[in-house]
């Protein structure tokens, strides 16, 4: 596993320069008091304070750089671009900066959220032959500064998992990070792994891993001692073909990212240990590849699942719910207070939302209202989707309890949520279909692996846990 970029704010100084951030209107009252010295080359330069603009102010005596000043733009623009500030922060020099400015508390965090995140950089396959010089923040009065170094250093881990690309990161070298980060916190780590997935009754995990040389495994991770269960299941296709019904090679091509849902919740996993929050963590990672061999599983076949449900398999590239179905049985046979899935599922989710939000299925209004104030103050949206009961016929075949791939044509992420909710019993239940992955460059998030959902989580815990008996 790559090495989770180190994080850290700098400390104050005699040293550090001013970024001033500013609203658009601002800037008058800016150019005429502390920025009256710059005030000429600021309208020369044609700086607006527009999201993310930035400026570079020259020393007194024209050598070096005093300062800089950068935009906040309109309550519009920070509406349509998250972490848009974070665009000034590459073009800033070296050094230590703090902020300056009028920052709501919720401006202030994302600004310094976005400006850590900005640091992420993915080079195992191409590294840097000389270090890139960062620009550091001092962190502003007010916010939690670990809180937010663990934020950063929980997407990173999970943006570092899914850009690996699966000859380096199949079942055996995700259980590898899932044992690195049990050291790292002192959890146990255990795996149930080959035949003997079929001998433990997994045998939906099995039959999805079993025609890759790379054996299917079940990753068991357990932390936390004292307070409420919670269980978080993850999606852990290394890399999926989509078996006999093989994909295409364009819907092939981002198949390195279809663990994503183990990456996202392991770095969940890795906020809540670092914080050292008062839970019984468990991480339940059912961890395959979906490839094509003469053991594959076929088209037609009925798998009968851990739970005793038998499922009809009508598209092999509907995998990520079988194994997903095994491990939520199992999960739920130590009634955890509260179980999270979080998996890279369907394509319908994407049609329905797009790549930017974090979708979300759960019957329970209490986790709705805390995870909405989660996604709010962690600047991580999410959108709720609904468990609509009348689609439930849709998953019955008939000749099996279940069907993987229903032939309703529409509605297959819910379709997709129904589907594991049969395996759900006994506890409050909430699953996630993210895509986990950036699509291009944006603030703060550049193109490739991106974590969903996890910050949204983090923040509503207090919450949703407060309703555990």
């Amino acid at each position: 596993m790559p090495p989770t970029p180190h994080f850290a704010f700098a400390q104050a100084s005699s040293q550090t320069r001013p970024l001033h951030v500013l609203r658009p209107e601002d800037l008058p009252a800016f150019l005429t008091g502390a920025g009256q010295p710059w005030a000429g080359w600021l309208k020369a330069a044609g700086f607006e304070a527009g999201l993310g603009e930035m400026r570079l102010l020259p020393a007194a005596d024209g050598n070096g750089v005093a300062g800089a000043v950068a935009g906040l733009g309109s309550e519009l623009a920070r509406r349509r671009l998250r972490f848009g500030l974070a665009k000034a922060v590459p073009a800033l020099p070296e050094g230590d900066w703090r902020l300056e400015g009028t920052l709501s508390e919720a401006d202030a965090f994302e600004a310094t959220l976005g400006w850590l995140l900005s640091g992420y950089r993915f080079d195992r396959y191409r590294p840097s032959r000389k270090p890139t010089p960062q620009p550091r923040l001092v962190c502003p009065e007010g916010l939690d500064p670990a809180r937010l170094l663990t934020m950063a250093e929980g997407e990173a881990l999970t943006r570092d998992l899914i850009n690996t690309p699966a000859e380096d990161m199949g079942p055996k070298e995700l259980e590898a990070a899932v044992e690195a980060l049990g050291k790292r916190f002192d959890a146990k780590v255990t795996t149930i792994k080959g035949s003997t997935l079929l001998r433990e009754n997994f045998p939906m995990i099995h039959a999805v891993g079993r025609a890759s040389p790379r054996e299917p495994r079940l990753i068991d991770l357990r932390w936390g001692k004292k307070g409420p269960k919670l269980t978080l299941v993850g999606k852990g296709v290394c890399f999926d073909t989509g078996g006999l019904n093989l994909k295409p090679s364009a819907g092939m091509s981002l198949m390195k990212k279809d663990m994503g849902g183990a990456a996202t919740v392991l770095g969940l996993a890795h906020m809540i240990m670092a914080l050292g929050l008062k839970v019984r963590l468990r991480v339940l990672i059912p961890a395959v590849e979906n490839v094509v061999a003469g053991n594959a599983i076929k088209p037609k076949d009925i798998l009968t699942s851990r739970k005793g449900l038998t499922v009809e398999v009508n598209d092999t590239d509907a995998e990520g719910r079988l194994v997903l179905g095994d491990a939520l049985a199992f999960a739920c046979e130590e009634k955890p207070d509260v179980l999270i899935s979080m998996a890279t599922l369907t394509g319908a989710a994407r049609v329905a939302v797009g790549p930017d939000l974090a979708p979300y299925y759960t019957d329970d209004d209490a986790i709705v209202a805390a995870l909405e104030a989660g996604a709010k103050a962690g600047a991580d949206p999410v959108w709720r989707l609904p468990f609509h009961d009348p689609y439930d016929s849709v998953i019955e075949p008939g000749i099996a309890d279940l069907d993987n791939s229903p032939g309703f044509g529409f509605a297959g992420s819910i379709t997709a949520a129904l589907f594991l909710r049969r395996f759900v019993q006994d506890t409050r239940y909430l699953h996630f279909d993210i895509y986990g992955h950036s699509p291009s460059d944006q603030p703060a998030r550049p193109k490739g692996g991106a974590g969903q959902g996890a910050r949204a989580v983090l923040e509503g815990l207090p919450a949703i846990l407060s309703q555990a008996d």
